[in-house]
């Protein structure tokens, strides 16, 4: 039975876990990592799907993953590679026509003139606003999120509350630096629906459809709800163009991410342990002091940071009474959604787009999406607020090959398809019943714009909210570790007055989706979380050193 006590015990091998994990490596601490599958990634993995074909297992973008950290742990020398890609989104519609979103803001209006020479005017003012905003955003999340309920009394550490509060100082002083008028347009359009954004914005429905549907992804809400537009622009941090967010494209899979992630963290110390399921996190005195895996065995460490969602941390690995009534009930309210369903699809071709021009590979390299227009969305909503998969769903999708041959048998493709809404649970039926009816229903919406599609298909793979629930070990199908909205951000995430990644119990701390800033491939949580348990590691080892399971 393996007795050794490492000064950090990590709980799941997911992107945010790993960076996390390497951070506090490099900094000196003794770190092992235990992810429940035979292999790391989360919601960042690449699997087989058919004899031949690869494809990612749920997200399938990293435009969000924040460049200081592909610096900070040389992700490149670990053969980490983003795509590069001129036209980032494609966005055909059926009356024939297409907007296409390109790396050079000026090709952007170019192609929204052709439907609307005035909205190519709005365009390139609406752009340059959206990344002076996205720059701020940017900066502000990228720093702890100050405590004002008074968990950690400045009588009792001042200097720990002034290290926290002193970035926040210069995020305020940014703020004022936007200049008036652009500080109240920034306060204002945060709270915004995406579909009043748009309408102040552009004319044409198709643009706003455009440049408006990323703000409701992975949101149980249509854009006409208040707060999706900050959901807009936390899709444009990290890597975007001009405001808008980059396709985001790993070349391989974005499981090529987290097997660069992994391979950083051994370089730095890490030991990784696979198919290593966690059954209890081991407490004495309400301190964490380790994990107790499901085969009995004792891993124990002088902290635990978790990077699986909160209810699973909170609900499952931690008895009930060792947390208090109020934190419970927090946990308890938090918002866990999954509307987002996978399918995969091997072609024996490329299909043609009627919108776009035949053979022009380039056009499909980006992220194509299908979405008529912003009340198409909110209509495609109704049908999950009512506990059925939209029957005319939204859809985001790439072509993982085009940039990674080796993913398919030669001549071969994947289309890589996320569909919104499909909600968790169903009102009539189960999944098992309609996943094949969810599967029919996403081949038929994309053969109104690509007719040959049916016909090319070799084999296809559908996942269902909850199929991701049980693969990937997130509550409801979440694959955000919770829904993004305002009441659910900062301070506020997971839950009012737990914004700073610590837990009830001392040593526990967490660092996955669930965490500030939030969810999608950013792995801020993990950096964020790493330099806490960094800034605290003097107080955290000291009482653990006569402690232990």
């Amino acid at each position: 039975m393996n007795r050794k006590r490492y000064d950090v015990v990590v709980i799941g091998g997911g992107h945010n876990s790993l960076v996390a994990a390497t951070y506090l490596a490099r900094a000196g601490l003794q770190v092992v990592v235990l992810e429940r599958r035979s292999i790391v990634g989360g919601v960042a993995t690449t699997e087989s799907f058919a004899p031949g074909f690869r494809a990612d297992g749920a997200l399938h973008t990293a435009s969000t993953l924040r460049p200081q950290i592909v610096r900070d742990l040389f992700l490149r020398m670990h053969d980490f590679e983003m795509a590069p890609v001129s036209t980032v989104r494609v966005c055909p519609f059926p009356d024939g026509s297409a907007v296409l979103l390109s790396t050079d803001p000026a090709q952007s209006a170019a192609s929204i003139g052709a439907l609307s020479p005035a909205d190519a005017e709005q365009f390139l003012r609406y752009s340059a606003e959206m990344e002076q905003f996205a720059r701020f955003l940017e900066e502000a999340l990228a720093h702890l999120p100050p405590d004002p309920f008074g968990l950690e009394p400045l009588a009792r550490d001042g200097v720990q509350q002034m290290r926290v509060l002193a970035p926040w100082l210069a995020v305020a002083r940014d703020l004022r630096l936007l200049g008036t008028r652009q500080m109240y347009r920034l306060l204002r359009v945060l709270p915004m629906s995406v579909y009043d954004l748009m309408h102040e914005w552009f004319a044409d429905r198709r643009v706003r459809a455009a440049l408006g549907t990323p703000g409701i992804w992975h949101l149980d809400q249509g854009p006409r709800a208040g707060g999706t537009a900050f959901n807009l622009l936390y899709h444009s941090l990290g890597h975007r163009h001009h405001g808008l967010a980059a396709a985001g494209i790993v070349r391989g899979g974005l499981g090529r991410l987290s097997q660069a992630l992994a391979a950083a963290a051994r370089h730095a110390g890490v030991a990784i342990r696979l198919e290593a399921p966690v059954a209890h996190i081991a407490l004495e005195k309400r301190r964490a002091v380790g994990v107790i895996l499901e085969s009995g065995e004792i891993v124990a460490g002088r902290c635990v940071l978790s990077g699986i969602d909160p209810f699973h941390t909170f609900r499952e690995l931690v008895p009930p009474y060792e947390l208090p009534p109020s934190f419970n009930r927090k946990i308890g309210n938090i918002r866990f959604r999954g509307v987002v369903a996978r399918v995969n699809l091997a072609l024996e071709r490329l299909p043609t787009f009627t919108a776009l021009s035949a053979g022009d590979e380039r056009l499909l390299r980006g992220r194509i999406q299908i979405a008529p227009s912003l009340d198409a969305v909110e209509r495609a909503h109704d049908d999950a607020k009512y506990g059925r998969f939209s029957r005319a769903p939204v859809l985001e999708l790439t072509f993982p090959t085009l940039h990674d041959s080796s993913l398919a048998p030669p001549g071969r493709h994947t289309m890589a398809i996320l569909a919104q809404y499909a909600p968790y649970e169903l009102q009539e039926g189960s999944w098992d019943e309609m996943r094949s009816a969810l599967g029919d229903t996403v081949i038929a919406t994309l053969a109104a714009y690509a007719p040959d599609l049916p016909e090319l298909i070799l084999h296809r793979q559908v996942l269902t909210p909850s199929d991701l629930a049980q693969k990937i070990g997130v509550c409801q199908g979440d694959l955000y570790h919770g829904q993004m909205a305002l009441d659910q951000l900062l301070l506020m995430r997971p839950a009012p007055g737990w914004g700073q990644y610590h837990s009830p119990l001392a040593a526990l701390y967490l660092c996955g989706s669930g965490a500030h800033p939030g969810g999608g491939v950013t792995g801020e949580p993990g950096r964020l979380a790493a330099q806490t348990i960094l800034r605290k590691w003097q107080q955290i080892a000291a009482p653990a050193a006569t402690s232990g399971p």
